[in-house]
């Protein structure tokens, strides 16, 4: 980034007053194996608009991000293949993404991480803190 592009940016945050909008996608369910082939089966017949109204049911709003946010399950960019197939509903926030070959489903859901009506931050969950767990010891392997 060069000084006339920090400048300017600068000055763009400076003059609106408010910080950039950050958006995030967060995963609402997974699915792999018997649970996907269902889910694939319903999007080759349906289509995938249906498959995304029916993983909508496990989407619990604040309590799903919570969630994610603990459990790490929030993500900067979409997460997907070269192989999988993406289909977005914007008028939901909804990402629906699912791979025929490799057997699984995805369905995750835009959020701000700044809450509504407030200037407090959500933070994404801390990948440092692992280092200051104790961890279990490991052995070598199985032993015959």
């Amino acid at each position: 980034m060069n000084s006339t592009t920090t400048t300017a940016k600068s000055i763009a945050t400076e003059s609106s007053g408010a910080p950039p909008v950050e958006r995030r996608w967060m995963s609402i369910v997974f699915l792999q194996g018997e649970e996907a082939d269902t889910v694939i089966d319903m999007i080759d017949r349906n289509g995938p608009e249906a498959a995304i109204h029916h993983l909508s049911q496990w989407d619990y709003g604040d309590e799903t991000r919570d969630a994610a946010l603990v459990n790490g399950y929030v993500y900067d960019e979409i997460p997907e293949s070269p192989t999988d197939h993406v289909i977005r509903d914007d008028g939901f926030g909804y990402v629906l993404t699912y791979n025929h070959h490799f057997g699984y489903v995805s369905l995750l859901r835009r959020f701000d991480p700044v809450l509504a009506g407030t200037s407090d931050y959500v933070a994404p969950p801390a990948r440092s803190g692992f280092e200051k767990r104790r961890t279990a010891r490991r052995s070598n392997g199985l032993r015959l």
